[in-house]
């Protein structure tokens, strides 16, 4: 009986897992630069910290966690996203207590929903997001907003396209919320149920709902920025003012609604634009969380992040033809001939590897052609080879493979030359 793959899973195998590791540098990169730290939390959490840090009124928290009880009774749910981790961990340790704030933090990690599988979305999916806690300042909203757009031009991304809206502040968002409901109550039975259950407990997120998105009154609701408060509106002013400033372009778009509750102010996504991508263009998003460190237990702490899918990112670069520029050569192959041969070269593998030369050769009793062919799969930029006559001169030969230029070096000079070479 052989045993598949779980749906919505995948295996990710050697000449894959390069690309991935690729981008996982560049993010750890973009993030020192940025002086943002890794943050690791566990991969499971209480059930009750994404319903309250993510929203009850959510399809994340009503329909697509993985939810289970241990063997103490304990509701546990593998983390759906980031951010109320990352949160949690911060109240939890007291982050807020330290000297250097704002506190900013990122992570890279898998993340779980069941949710139908399709490409680009995966039940188990990576992603990398960044966290600032403890700004108010609205230049950290365009920081965030400039690191992840940063993020996606280093690796080449072309045709990116920057949303952003503001949700106003607590006030601004009340105001909002009763003119949605008066809005939609008069026909709210020809909406969804999801919608209905929305309409008084959060009615902007029937902005969101991909079901009802062509009713009348969707393009009649009522604007969030037509709600604004004058702090919120001049917020919301200054964050495009960071951003003009810093020469990134941005299309304000009332009716962007994250799919989380935890949002206010500052709301954003990037898109890309092109054709291929198939129907869900969105790379990204993220927003101003005002709130949420208290609803986890912690002092009154502002906050902003963003994530995205490592998968997602994948799919555009393909989509774009991308080629990322990856290290896979082998610095050196040594191919030795007889027993005697194969017990040195043992040695001298092991002493290359210590010199921080990536370094192999062959297992399996191959015929020195069948080894020059791997070294040539395995794409190394020089070959050693050892034999009875090398061993008999002390000496072995090194090749470089582009140029087929050879040499003989001493036996006890290798490791040094080797490593002037490389």
């Amino acid at each position: 009986m052989s045993i598949n793959i779980p749906r919505g899973t995948q295996d990710i195998l050697p000449g894959q897992v390069e690309l991935w590791q690729f981008i996982e540098k560049k993010a750890q990169d973009i993030c020192r630069r940025y002086n943002y730290h890794e943050i690791r939390t566990p991969i499971f959490e209480h059930t009750e910290l994404f319903a309250r840090g993510v929203g009850d009124t959510t399809d994340i928290v009503q329909k697509e966690m993985y939810t289970f009880e241990d063997r103490g009774g304990r509701s546990l749910t593998l983390r759906p996203e980031g951010t109320a981790s990352t949160v949690r961990a911060y109240v939890q340790n007291k982050l807020f207590g330290s000297p250097n704030q704002p506190t900013k933090l990122y992570y890279i990690g898998p993340m779980f929903r069941y949710e139908r599988p399709q490409s680009g979305r995966m039940r188990q999916f990576v992603q990398f997001g960044v966290e600032a806690l403890g700004s108010n300042d609205p230049a950290i909203d365009a920081e965030v907003i400039a690191l992840a757009m940063e993020f996606y031009r280093e690796l080449g991304l072309k045709n990116l396209k920057l949303v952003i809206n503001s949700l106003g502040d607590k006030a601004s968002r009340q105001a909002h919320k009763d003119a949605l409901i008066a809005h939609f109550q008069p026909k709210i039975e020809e909406f969804c149920g999801d919608c209905q259950t929305r309409l008084e407990k959060n009615p902007l997120r029937i902005l969101d709902c991909k079901k009802d998105h062509d009713h009348e009154l969707m393009s009649s609701a009522p604007s969030i920025l037509d709600y604004l408060n004058v702090e919120s509106e001049a917020y919301f002013n200054k964050v495009k003012q960071y951003l003009s400033d810093m020469n990134i372009s941005f299309d304000v778009d009332a009716n962007l609604v994250r799919g989380l509750d935890y949002y206010n102010n500052t709301a954003f996504e990037i898109m890309i634009d092109g054709e291929g991508f198939g129907a869900i263009t969105t790379l990204s998003g993220g927003g101003r969380y005002n709130g949420l460190v208290e609803e986890i237990g912690g002092p009154e702490t502002p906050g902003i992040g963003f994530a995205l899918s490592i998968e997602r990112l994948l799919m555009a670069l393909q989509v774009q033809n991308i080629s990322l520029s990856l290290d896979e050569e082998l610095d050196c192959y040594v191919v030795a001939i007889g027993e005697e041969a194969k017990d040195k070269a043992a040695n001298l593998l092991f002493k290359l590897r210590q010199a921080g030369i990536t370094a192999d050769k062959d297992y399996l009793d191959k015929k020195i052609k069948a080894q020059f062919k791997a070294a040539d799969r395995l794409k190394a930029k020089y070959t050693a080879v050892l034999g009875e006559d090398e061993l008999a001169s002390n000496k072995i030969i090194v090749k470089e493979m582009e140029t087929g230029s050879q040499e003989e070096v001493a036996l006890d000079q290798f490791i040094v030359y080797m490593k002037d070479k490389i």
